[in-house]
């Protein structure tokens, strides 16, 4: 990203509403460090939604509406052809769910793997939709060990879209993997990032590879892996 496609985000807010009666405002309050907290509230007091999230709010979808046209100044609007491969690095603009959005421009995702320490409920809430509208037909989610006790709203939102669409599994682990990699119509691609998938207003790094061989190499991996939670492992 250049300097210029820069200006004016780091006047944009960069918290969400934390009224935990206001869904459609968004409950949920991103953390200034997500990875030191243990509850509830983390050692910053910074609060957890304790509301399901139901609809995006206003503010979610600007922000992605903008990562998303960073990403297609980028790309252009042709599909990706096998061997080729994109480093970004990005500060703060794009969000990680962006380059999945790229993908299923293109083609029909039959399945994807999605790997995160944690993840933010109204990205949930957009897998939810991609399921419904069949833009992704399979999805398997890996998430941290800290997930369903430190995010238990967003992990019942996670479990409940799997058992609704019946399209994969959520597993449980010692996890800290960013990837998301999966398998379309037209290609196979893989998407490794250091975000987790949540709105986060630091630098990441992500690399995009479009190439088959790589989706089966994280595909046999995390086929493999048993899930903390056995109860939710629904595969």
């Amino acid at each position: 990203m250049d300097a210029d496609n820069l200006k004016g985000w780091d006047n944009l807010p960069t918290t969400f509403s934390d009224n935990p009666e206001n869904v459609a405002d968004n409950s949920f309050v991103p953390d200034k460090d997500a990875e030191t907290s243990t509850g509830n509230k983390d050692h910053n007091g910074t609060r957890r939604r304790t509301t399901a999230c139901v609809t995006h709010s206003d503010r979610y979808l600007f922000r992605r509406a903008f990562s998303e046209t960073q990403l297609l100044d980028i790309f252009g609007i042709e599909p990706p052809k096998p061997g080729e491969c994109w480093h970004f690095i990005t500060a703060g603009d794009v969000d990680s769910l962006s380059f999945l959005k790229i993908m299923t421009r293109h083609q029909r995702i039959k399945h994807v793997i999605v790997s995160t320490w944690c993840m933010a409920a109204e990205d949930i809430l957009q897998f939810d939709e991609w399921l419904e509208t069949g833009k992704i037909e399979k999805a398997d989610f890996y998430v941290g060990e800290i997930f369903p006790g430190s995010y238990t709203v967003e992990y019942r939102m996670l479990n409940d879209i799997i058992e609704r669409h019946r399209c994969g599994r959520v597993a449980v682990f010692r996890n800290h993997s960013k990837i998301m990699s999966g398998q379309g119509e037209k290609f196979a691609f893989t998407i490794e990032s250091s975000a987790n998938i949540n709105t986060n207003p630091r630098t990441e790094q992500t690399q995009v590879t479009v190439n088959d061989e790589l989706y089966h190499f994280y595909k046999d991996y995390f086929d493999g892996i048993i899930s903390i939670d056995k109860k939710a492992d629904t595969k």
